[in-house]
């Protein structure tokens, strides 16, 4: 089942998916939290959207951590106009 999370802005729509690869790869918020010396707060940030700045240093250390790129955490799609 996935959950990912959508933020809908003036021109587009964030999707952040960090939690599907959290739940593929059986790593709590804790454990990530810990291993990549990020914040909880932070980390449940990433998976709710609830946020207004992404730091892209953090970004990296997740996306090290976890083999995967900055479009598997968070993607931007811009609304198409007709």
């Amino acid at each position: 089942m996935s959950s990912i999370t959508k933020v809908k802005i003036e021109n587009g729509i964030y999707l952040f998916k960090l939690n599907n690869i959290l739940k593929d790869k059986n790593i709590s918020i804790n454990k990530i939290s810990r291993d990549t010396n990020t914040d909880f707060k932070v980390i449940k940030r990433l998976i709710t959207g609830e946020l207004v700045k992404i730091d892209i240093f953090v970004l990296a250390r997740i996306c090290d951590y976890l083999n995967c790129s900055i479009e598997d955490i968070v993607e931007y799609k811009q609304k198409m106009t007709c």
